[in-house]
């Protein structure tokens, strides 16, 4: 029981680090599971991953909603948009072998990680006239720092579809690509981004879980109890992590994420030699 008892302090720093950045932390989680439980199955680890990360997201969306943060009504179109991906991910992956397309991955993720290295911030829209075709937001946060931005909701769509594809075929949260999406193409401030990839990951995090309940690879047994072990640390995680997220530069934010990214690409990567 003693690896049993590591999940929880395991839980607090995913908690912290992924509500901080919006990805969840299941890129991180992922990982470390595999190094501490070396049999269990792939599907097991995701299993797990992925209930954790419903946990992180759901007291996230919690903190991040006491900040008013986030955006609800994009939140709810996007995560909706998520659901179809997901379910195509779940279908195709037998299709797709898994080891090429993750090194593909980890390719993508590093090239992704060094373009918000070097443009950390987005460039917003301004604000004489609105363009034909955008959506507009105002965010006004219980500190009173209004965010006004505007974006293509249509891509914004089509991008949540990809993210519950990748995030199911991979087998992670899917906040590590809709945040550097969201600031990149879609113009989100740094903060509004985090806190509502937070939102949309506590629903489609849900219904992977679920699925997951259903069909016996969350098996009521050392599985559940894994997941309650780190849910117990990764929800006081969560509100920590939010209640850091304001005093944190969203330069600065972007550039966390960026090494969040580059070390997923890479832990991708060197597992695609490895395996051979």
């Amino acid at each position: 029981m003693t690896v049993e008892w590591l999940l929880i302090p395991l839980g607090l720093v995913v908690g912290i680090y992924g509500t901080l950045i919006g990805a969840g932390g299941g890129f991180a989680l992922v990982p470390a599971l595999l190094f501490l439980y070396p049999t269990a199955s792939p599907a097991t680890i995701t299993s797990i991953s992925l209930a954790v990360v419903f946990f992180n997201a759901a007291s996230g969306s919690i903190a991040y909603a006491r900040e008013r943060r986030i955006d609800y009504r994009t939140g709810l179109a996007f995560a909706a948009a998520t659901v179809p991906g997901a379910i195509v991910g779940a279908l195709v992956v037998s299709l797709i072998p898994r080891s090429l397309f993750e090194g593909l991955f980890g390719v993508l993720l590093l090239l992704t990680a060094f373009v918000i290295m070097i443009r950390p911030t987005p460039k917003i829209a301004g604000s004489a006239g609105e363009q034909p075709g955008m959506t507009q937001r105002v965010v006004i946060d219980a500190r009173g720092v209004r965010y006004e931005y505007r974006f293509h909701q249509w891509k914004g769509l089509l991008i949540s579809v990809g993210v519950g594809f990748l995030s199911s075929l991979l087998g992670i949260g899917g906040g590590i690509i809709h945040v550097p999406a969201l600031v990149l193409v879609l113009n989100f401030p740094p903060h509004i981004a985090t806190a509502t990839s937070q939102f949309i990951l506590a629903f489609m995090t849900f219904a992977g879980t679920s699925v997951h309940l259903a069909t016996r690879e969350l098996a009521v047994g050392s599985g559940l109890i894994r997941s309650l072990l780190l849910a117990a640390g990764v929800i006081p995680g969560a509100q920590i992590g939010a209640a850091l997220s304001h005093r944190v530069k969203g330069a600065l934010l972007i550039r966390l994420l960026a090494i969040s990214l580059a070390a997923v690409g890479l832990r991708l990567i060197v597992g695609l030699f490895t395996s051979q």
